[in-house]
C-alpha cells in the first residue's frame, strides 16, 4: 500500500460564489482519511495551507481576485514539490490546480520523471487572465500550467506541462475561443457525446497506455464534482446536465488504480453550502476510495426501505 498525504486547501477565490472554503472539513467530516486507511494505506493529514499577501497582479478590471489566486497559487504549488508520498489536494474550488499541477510537474522534472495531467472536468478550463468573460480564475488552471501567456505576475511556471501529456474526459460546457485555442495543442479532448457513442473505458485505455508507455511516469488526476451529473452530485456551483453516471464514474477510477500510474489527486468544486446531507462528498470519498483500490464487490449491500 501507499504513503497519502492529505492536503486541505481551503481557496475559494477562484470565482464569486463562495462555499468551496468549506471543502477541505466536508472531506475529513465525510472520513477520506478512515475510508483510504481502511484499504491499508498509510494516511497523513497535513492541515490547511494558508496563503501569504496576495501578489501584486495587473490585469483586466473585471479579475475576481487575482492576487489572491497567485499567492495560493505559489503556496500550493510548494506543497506539491515537498509533500511525502501521494498528495490527495482537498478543495477548494479549481483555481487550487494552478498550484497541484505545476508543482507536480516541477515535482516530475526534478526527479527527471514524464509528467501526464487527466482532467475530469465539464469545462475545460483553459481561459487566461485575457480571455476569460466571467473573470472567474478557476476556468484558467489548464492554460497556466501549460505555459499559456496572459498569467503576467503569477508565479513563475518553470515546467509547463507539454498538452500532448493531457487529457481531458466528461467534457460539455467549453466556450468556443477554449475549443480553438485548445484544437491546436494536441491535447486529448474527450466530451460527453463522445463518450455516449464509445463509453467511458474507450478514451482512458488509450491514454492510460500512452502514459505507460514512457520511462517511470507521473500522472496527476484531477476530480471536479462537476465532471458527475448533477443528479447525483448537486454540490457544486458550476452544475452542468449530462455529466458521469455513478458507474461511469467509479469505471474511471477503477482504471485508474488498475494501472497503477497515478501519483497526485485533486478533489476540487466541492461546495457544501449546495449539498444535500452530505451525498456529494460521499460520493467524491467512494471515487477517491476506488481511485486507491476498491473494488465493485467490496461494496456492502444497503437495506432496502
Amino acid at each position: 500500500m501507499s504513503e497519502v498525504t492529505l492536503i486541505g486547501v481551503p481557496l475559494d477565490c477562484g470565482k464569486r460564489r463562495a462555499g468551496c472554503v468549506m471543502g477541505p472539513d466536508a472531506y475529513r467530516v465525510a472520513g477520506l482519511a478512515e475510508a483510504l486507511r481502511a484499504l491499508g494505506h498509510d494516511v497523513r493529514d497535513a492541515g490547511n495551507l494558508a496563503p501569504g499577501p496576495d501578489l501584486p497582479i495587473t490585469g483586466p478590471d473585471h479579475l475576481h481576485r487575482p492576487g489572491a489566486v497567485a499567492a495560493w497559487t505559489e503556496v500550493i504549488a510548494r506543497a506539491g514539490r515537498d509533500v511525502a508520498g501521494m498528495p490527495v489536494f482537498m478543495g477548494g474550488d479549481h483555481a487550487l490546480a494552478l498550484g497541484s499541477v505545476t508543482g507536480m510537474a516541477t515535482r516530475a522534472a526534478e526527479a527527471d520523471r514524464p509528467f501526464f495531467v487527466l482532467w475530469l472536468d465539464a469545462h475545460s478550463d483553459f481561459h487566461t487572465p485575457l480571455t476569460t468573460a466571467s473573470g472567474n480564475l478557476h476556468g484558467t488552471p489548464v492554460a497556466y500550467a501549460t505555459g499559456q501567456p496572459g498569467f503576467d505576475g503569477f508565479p513563475p511556471v518553470t515546467h509547463p506541462v507539454e498538452p500532448a501529456n493531457v487529457a481531458m474526459i466528461g467534457l460539455r460546457s467549453v466556450d468556443p475561443g477554449e475549443r480553438d485555442r485548445l484544437s491546436q495543442t494536441g491535447a486529448r479532448l474527450h466530451d460527453m457525446r463522445e463518450i455516449d457513442e464509445t463509453g467511458m473505458a474507450a478514451p482512458l485505455r488509450d491514454f492510460l497506455s500512452l502514459v505507460a508507455q514512457a520511462r517511470e511516469p507521473m500522472l496527476h488526476v484531477s476530480l471536479d464534482v462537476d465532471f458527475l451529473d448533477p443528479a447525483i452530485a448537486p454540490a457544486v456551483g458550476t452544475t452542468v446536465p449530462g455529466g458521469a453516471t455513478f458507474r461511469e464514474a467509479h469505471l474511471v477510477m477503477e482504471m485508474l488504480s488498475e494501472s497503477g500510474l497515478v501519483t497526485s489527486l485533486d478533489l476540487v468544486e466541492l461546495n457544501p453550502a449546495l449539498d444535500e446531507r452530505g451525498r456529494t462528498a460521499r460520493l467524491m470519498i467512494e471515487l477517491a476510495a476506488s481511485l486507491m483500490g476498491k473494488r465493485v464487490f467490496d461494496r456492502p449491500t444497503r437495506p432496502r426501505g
